[in-house]
């Protein structure tokens, strides 16, 4: 385990030696980091570095990575965001902070109006807070809506009745939060009646765009980018394609979401790498095809991380979606359809780096700094760099989390 501090006890400023830094491109062996008032204020080789008597780390060869940010989860420890309590989203956020994310952007279901404004209210409070590292809680950066704005064919495990077209008396009252940030992006099907007007007014509050369980044409989605939209959620994943608009469109076959990200040169996108979502061979093929630098790593995790398999709600336990957890992924009752992930960052970093083999600092990176770019953040957060905030992880070999801190203070215990 990482050795504890010595010298000056202070928390304001303290040197990580002896560590792995996984920085963007690389790896540093033999690496320092210096952190001074919550932010990193030099690293590299430790002879390289001005001499320190201060408080000091070893990590002991670890590696030494930027915190993961996750911009879509659901829940976590038993507990899902739509549960509209501040204790679950205390329970959700520690659990997810024991995984290694740093900043977490806590993600809606299909709900009713008032279950998804006490959500957005909630990530607000949050948000301004900041995080209480003593308590174990990361960095909440804003909320992502998520729902209701689904089309009905790709609803997946959300609550059906619930999906509906946008309409303005009602996302207006959601889009009042992105003041101040609480709401950070939005995701509506481009085919939906009403999807334009949700999307330039949100656009005109500062909100990011998200295109998702959706069945739209190319035209519809070119529509959609026309607006605003930037971004399409877990590729493959309740995403239109040639194959699915055919019983919208007809002959001849027409390109969906799918294909305008692969031709896109600018929309990101997500990849869920929990191991029963996605074959290996389709976690490449996405970032062989669009780049590290445009596909993130999300966790989609609801409420049954870290529990054992049983029969949860996906969404609110007033009206949410009865699915189960069969301990590696969630699935609907029928136990076939998958059903959002159960499983936490490190998981996903893992999955990449030793099954889909994808080297470390491009696993690392997919899951920093490129959802730091997606949501905004990256020039505060996402890598190992002078000036950023000191939102720092240490891996070991197999990726475990073994400690964390958010601006340079430490979330929780060292672990073994």
């Amino acid at each position: 385990m990482p050795q504890p501090m010595h010298g000056d006890p202070s928390p304001s400023e303290w040197r990580l030696i002896n560590a792995n830094l996984v920085l963007t491109a690389r790896v540093l062996p033999g690496g320092t980091l210096h952190v001074r008032d919550g932010r990193i204020v030099a690293l590299g080789r430790e002879s390289e570095l001005p001499p320190f008597r201060g408080a000091v780390i070893d990590a002991g060869g670890r590696y030494a990575a930027p915190g993961y940010i996750d911009m879509h989860v659901h829940g976590g420890g038993g507990a899902d965001f739509m549960d509209g309590t501040p204790d679950a989203f205390q329970t959700a956020i520690r659990a997810h902070a024991r995984h290694g994310t740093t900043t977490i952007v806590p993600t809606s279901t299909v709900a009713r109006h008032e279950q998804t404004l006490r959500f957005l209210d909630l990530c607000r409070t949050f948000k301004q807070r900041g995080p209480d590292t003593s308590g174990g809680l990361c960095r909440v950066a804003g909320a992502h809506l998520y729902g209701p704005y689904f089309a009905e064919e790709k609803v997946g495990c959300h609550p059906r009745d619930e999906a509906r077209p946008p309409t303005p008396d009602e996302y207006e009252q959601y889009l009042a939060f992105a003041k101040g940030g609480a709401l950070l992006t939005a995701t509506c099907a481009p085919e939906l009646p009403g999807a334009a007007g949700f999307y330039r007014a949100a656009r005109s509050a500062g909100v990011r765009l998200n295109a998702g369980h959706s069945n739209a044409t190319w035209d519809e989605m070119a529509m959609a980018y026309e607006l605003g939209v930037r971004h399409v959620d877990h590729f493959f994943c309740a995403m239109s394609n040639y194959v699915s608009v055919r019983s919208r469109s007809g002959a001849p076959m027409r390109g969906g979401i799918m294909e305008y990200v692969l031709a896109s040169a600018d929309v990101t996108t997500e990849l869920i790498a929990d191991g029963r979502h996605l074959a290996p061979e389709l976690l490449r093929f996405a970032l062989n095809m669009i780049g590290a630098q445009r596909v993130a790593l999300v966790t989609d995790c609801m409420r049954a991380l870290d529990l054992p398999p049983g029969e949860y709600f996906f969404g609110s336990t007033d009206g949410g979606e009865p699915i189960l957890s069969d301990g590696s992924v969630g699935l609907m009752l029928d136990g076939k359809s998958l059903a959002s992930s159960v499983r936490g960052m490190d998981f996903m970093v893992r999955h990449m780096h030793k099954i889909a083999g994808v080297d470390l600092p491009t696993a690392v990176r997919m899951a920093s700094l490129t959802p730091a770019k997606i949501v905004g953040l990256d020039l505060e957060l996402g890598s190992l760099d002078t000036g950023k905030r000191a939102d720092v992880i240490l891996l070991d070999d197999e990726m475990a989390v073994r400690q964390t801190w958010v601006d340079g203070r430490p979330v929780g215990e060292a672990r073994e």
